[in-house]
């Protein structure tokens, strides 16, 4: 199967385990680990085996406070890679959290994120972070829809990021944020054996390769009705935001703009046993000589499932998913009460130059599957399967795609 990827050990193990805090005597401990098998394959990432260890803190009254994950892989294309991930969490939503990684070959990895969902007695929303990695498998095949399967192209993206956002409630649904973002990338040599690198290919006349330093401002409107945040049965959410870019390494043509309008809703039946989930996605890019990785793409796990990320970029995107979680299963798993789901999808979208033509033609579509395990209200597991013209992609993750 191309372009595959299966974290089931840590995905559904992680949901029940680390969520529900089993295996702690709340009463004694206040600290336990327990080791979990790892495995994945990926036609962009190679082959990872290994395991990750998280390490449970927890307060007297057995609350999670410090998620401690460290890891141990080998990757088939990059060597042994160490990783250690911390989540702290406080009161009132707050969360901060930590990754460092170091890989045999390449890749390296710093990221740092705090949340403050309710600051200021609940009337503003604050976030910042920062990272610095190398992702030795990112895949380039040009721009616009038309590129092919053969046109695959592998290089490292150096990357260094800054970011901070502050969100003012306007009511109970409604919030106005202004938000910054800086992008400093380098184009090097990549590391999956076999792929033609990007660098030595015509693409490397394409804007962005020689690198870019981007400094972002944003506005963004949020209205969501959604239940919960995470596992959502009902609600709508609309996200909306405007953006100017600066890219310094342009002195010619540095400033373009990137805009999207994203909305979610959901249809429940009267028992909630089935949701239809409906959403659509809009972005534009406009500018000259915008970097190819600041412009819209379709494929990955959260708009075109059955193509791996970066598969098709150009100027802009439209995106529509359609999904129906239907419930299984609700059952009490090692003194937690488990709910399982599958989910039937199809996801239909399309990158594009121009407005102006073949605005109904074009498009791809990819059918799939999804399972999920869920401890509500605060975890979501799961594993989607789609379909593409290229064989297909499996995702797994600690969320729902969208």
């Amino acid at each position: 199967m191309k372009m595959a990827s299966f974290r089931l050990a840590l995905v559904l193990a992680t949901l029940l385990l680390l969520r529900a805090g089993i295996f702690v005597d709340q009463a004694l401990a206040e600290t336990t680990y327990f080791p979990i098998p790892s495995a994945s394959t990926t036609r962009n990432d190679g082959n990872d085996a290994g395991l990750i260890v998280p390490i449970l803190v927890t307060d007297p009254d057995g609350e999670l406070k410090y998620l401690h994950a460290p890891m141990l892989i080998h990757n088939s294309y990059l060597g042994v890679r160490g990783t250690y991930n911390m989540f702290k969490y406080d009161p009132g939503g707050r969360q901060t959290r930590f990754q460092a990684s170091i890989t045999e070959r390449i890749e390296r990895k710093l990221v740092f994120n705090y949340l403050d969902p309710a600051m200021a007695d609940g009337r503003l929303m604050f976030t910042v972070g920062a990272a610095f990695f190398k992702n030795a498998t990112s895949r380039f095949f040009g721009i616009s829809q038309q590129t092919k399967e053969e046109d695959e192209t592998n290089y490292t993206a150096r990357e260094i990021r800054a970011n901070w956002k502050l969100g003012v409630y306007l009511n109970e649904v409604t919030q106005l944020a202004l938000s910054q973002r800086y992008r400093e990338v380098q184009i090097q040599p990549g590391g999956a054996r076999g792929v033609p690198q990007l660098l030595d290919t015509s693409l490397s006349s394409t804007a962005g390769v020689d690198g870019a330093s981007i400094l972002g401002s944003r506005i963004t409107f949020h209205y969501d009705t959604r239940d919960n945040l995470t596992s959502p049965t009902v609600g709508t959410q609309i996200t909306a935001y405007a953006e100017l870019n600066n890219n310094f390494s342009n002195s010619e043509r540095p400033i373009y703009g990137r805009y999207e309008v994203d909305i979610k809703k959901m249809f429940p039946s009267e028992s909630k046993k089935m949701i239809l989930v409906v959403r659509g996605n809009l972005q534009m890019t406009q500018g000259f000589e915008v970097p190819f990785y600041e412009k819209s793409s379709l494929g990955g796990q959260n708009n075109m499932r059955g193509y791996g990320v970066d598969r098709f970029i150009d100027d802009n995107l439209v995106v529509f998913n359609i999904e129906q979680r239907i419930h299984v299963l609700r059952t009490r798993v090692a003194n937690v009460m488990a709910e399982f789901e599958i989910a039937p999808f199809v996801d239909i979208g399309k990158v594009f130059n121009t407005f102006n033509v073949r605005q109904f033609r074009d498009y791809e579509v990819t059918p799939g599957i999804g399972f999920r395990a869920l401890v509500r209200p605060g975890t979501v597991g799961r594993i989607d399967y789609g379909y593409s013209e290229e064989g297909g992609a499996v995702y797994a993750g600690l969320d729902y795609p969208f």
